[in-house]
C-alpha cells in the first residue's frame, strides 16, 4: 500500500515526488520505472535540447498576426511558466534537494538569429514588443555584422556581409541537464523514504471498490509479478502515458490520440567549434513544418564536456518511447478516438509532407541545412544523434503540440500528455496537478508553497519588484548572477 504511485522516473515524476516530499512528508511515495535507471527516455540529455525555454529566443512562441503585429501571449506564459521551475530549482539547492547547480545548470545566452530584409524587420518588431515586459527586459538587438561577428564568429565565418542579419541576444539564458537533475530528484526522494522499482513495467491499473488503484507490475528481469495498492497514481511516463491512461479506463482520455513524432540532432564535440559558440540560438521554422522543429545551434554541457547540437530533423516510427514498441501507435487506436486520429491525418497532409521529405535527408543535406547556421560546416566534424521519441496529442481531429494533463473527476489519478515546451514548465505543471487532484489540502499546503515559489499565484510581467526579488535570489542560489 502507498499514498502516491508515479508510474515513470522522469523529470515530471520527480518534480512531483520532490513537491509533495516537502508539503507532505508523511506520505509514502513508490516510483514504478520500466529502464534500469531515471531519466532514461526524454529527460536524458541526448533526447532533448536541454534549452531553458523561457520564451527569449524561440520564434515560435512569438507569431506575427495578419496585421503584422506580433503575439507575445505564448512567449510571456511560456516565461511565467519557467519562473516558477526556476524559483522551486533555487528553493533545492537552499535546502538541500540537490546538489551543485553546475551539475545540471549552466548558463548560456538565448539567441534568436534570422537573415534576410524581411526577417530582420520581423525580428525588430518582436523586439520591440517584448522590449516594455520585465521578464524580456536587457535582450540587445542586433543587426551590425562586426558586432554579430564578435559575439557568434563560428556563425559568421563564411558568410557574406552584405546579406541582412538580425539577433536578439538574451544573455540570461540558461543550459539544463534535466537527466541529471531528475536524478538527484529522484535522490531526495529516495533519501526520505520513497522507494524505486528500476526495471518494472506496470501491465494493469484496476479501480478497486474503496477508489485505490491496483497496479499490476511484472519485473522484466524475473518475470516476477507484484501488486501495488495507491490512493493516487501520476503517470508520467512520456509517450507511453496515454496507453498506461486507456488501460485504466478513464472516461477523461476518451477521444484522445496520439501521433508520435521522432527526432534527430547532429553534434560535434570538437574543441575549435565549441569554443567559438557560446550560445543557444533559434532560427525561424520550416515552411510547413510543425514549430516546435524550428532550426536550432546550441552550446551543451553534459557530464562536464562541451558539445554543439543542431536540429531537430524529424524521424518518424510507431513506437512512442524510444525503447517502445511498434505495436505502440496501433495499440493506441480504439474506437473513441478513431475518428479523432482519421480526421487529424487529413487535416494535417502538409505535415505528412514535410515528415516525408525530412525521412528522404541523408547525412550530407543535413549538413546543409546546418550550414544556415555554420557556412564553413564539414560533414566530417558532425555526427548524428537520436533524439527521444514524442507523442503528439490528438484531440477533436486536431494536433496539439503543447502539453495536456489530464485527471479523473475525483482526483485520484492524473497524467502528463505532450511535448512542448515539457521539462523547462515541470514546476508549474506538477503544482497544476496538486491543486487539480490534492484539492481538500492544498489550501493547508499554501504558507510552504510560497517559501517554494515566493510567486505563486502571480503574474510577475505585473509585479517588476517581486520579479527583481525572486530573480535575485534565483540567480543568487543557482550561481547565475
Amino acid at each position: 500500500m502507498t499514498d502516491v504511485a508515479l508510474i515513470g522516473a522522469g523529470i515530471m515524476s520527480a518534480t512531483l515526488g520532490a513537491l509533495l516530499r516537502r508539503l507532505q512528508p508523511d506520505a509514502s511515495i513508490t516510483v514504478v520505472e520500466r529502464l534500469d535507471a531515471a531519466a532514461g527516455e526524454s529527460s536524458d540529455p541526448w533526447n532533448n535540447a536541454g534549452t531553458g525555454h523561457a520564451g527569449l529566443c524561440e520564434l515560435f512562441y512569438t507569431p506575427e498576426r495578419p496585421d503584422g503585429s506580433i503575439d507575445i501571449t505564448k512567449a510571456v506564459r511560456v516565461n511565467e511558466q519557467f519562473q516558477v521551475t526556476r524559483q522551486f530549482w533555487a528553493h533545492a539547492l537552499e535546502n538541500g534537494l540537490i546538489g551543485h547547480p553546475r551539475n545540471f545548470l549552466h548558463p548560456v545566452p538565448h539567441v534568436s538569429f534570422v537573415h534576410g530584409v524581411g526577417a530582420v524587420d520581423y525580428l525588430r518588431r518582436r523586439h520591440r514588443a517584448l522590449a516594455d515586459n520585465p521578464l524580456f527586459a536587457g535582450t540587445d538587438f542586433i543587426t551590425d555584422f562586426g558586432e554579430f561577428a564578435a559575439r557568434l564568429p563560428a556563425m559568421a565565418a563564411g558568410r557574406d556581409p552584405a546579406v541582412p542579419v538580425g539577433l536578439d541576444w538574451a544573455s540570461h539564458g540558461t543550459d539544463v541537464d534535466f537527466g541529471a537533475l531528475t536524478q538527484q530528484l529522484i535522490g531526495y526522494c529516495v533519501r526520505h523514504g520513497a522507494a524505486v522499482h528500476f526495471g518494472h513495467e506496470v501491465r494493469s491499473l484496476d479501480r478497486e471498490s474503496d477508489g485505490r488503484w491496483r497496479l499490476g507490475l511484472v519485473d522484466l528481469r524475473t518475470g516476477e509479478t507484484r501488486r501495488i495498492l495507491a490512493k493516487f497514481v501520476f503517470i508520467g511516463a512520456g509517450g507511453a502515458t496515454l496507453g498506461l491512461l486507456q488501460r485504466a479506463g478513464i472516461p477523461e482520455v476518451r477521444g484522445i490520440g496520439g501521433f508520435p513524432i521522432g527526432g534527430v540532432f547532429l553534434r560535434c564535440g570538437a574543441a575549435e567549434l565549441t569554443s567559438a559558440h557560446r550560445a543557444k540560438v533559434y532560427g525561424l521554422p520550416v515552411p510547413g513544418a510543425p514549430s516546435t522543429t524550428a532550426p536550432h545551434l546550441d552550446a551543451r554541457r553534459v557530464k562536464g564536456a562541451s558539445w554543439l547540437l543542431f536540429g531537430p530533423f524529424a524521424a518518424w516510427s510507431p513506437k512512442f518511447l524510444k525503447h517502445g514498441r511498434a505495436t505502440d501507435l496501433p495499440r493506441s487506436i480504439r474506437f473513441d478516438n478513431l475518428a479523432s486520429t482519421l480526421g487529424a491525418g487529413l487535416r494535417e497532409r502538409e505535415l505528412v509532407g514535410y515528415l516525408l521529405s525530412q525521412l528522404r535527408r541523408i547525412h550530407g543535406t543535413r549538413v546543409q541545412a546546418l550550414r544556415e547556421f555554420l557556412p564553413d560546416a564539414e560533414d566530417a566534424a558532425w555526427h548524428e544523434v537520436r533524439a527521444g521519441q514524442r507523442v503528439q496529442v490528438i484531440r477533436g481531429g486536431q494536433l496539439d503540440f503543447g502539453t495536456t494533463i489530464v485527471h479523473t473527476a475525483d482526483g485520484s489519478m492524473a497524467g502528463l500528455l505532450g511535448a512542448s515546451p515539457g521539462a523547462s514548465t515541470a514546476v508549474p505543471a506538477m503544482l497544476e496537478v496538486l491543486e487539480r487532484c490534492f484539492a481538500g489540502r492544498f489550501g493547508t499546503w499554501l504558507p510552504t508553497l510560497t517559501q517554494m515559489v515566493p510567486s505563486w499565484g502571480v503574474r510577475l510581467s505585473d509585479e517588476p519588484e517581486l520579479f527583481k526579488q525572486v530573480w535575485e535570489w534565483g540567480s543568487q542560489q543557482l550561481q547565475l548572477d
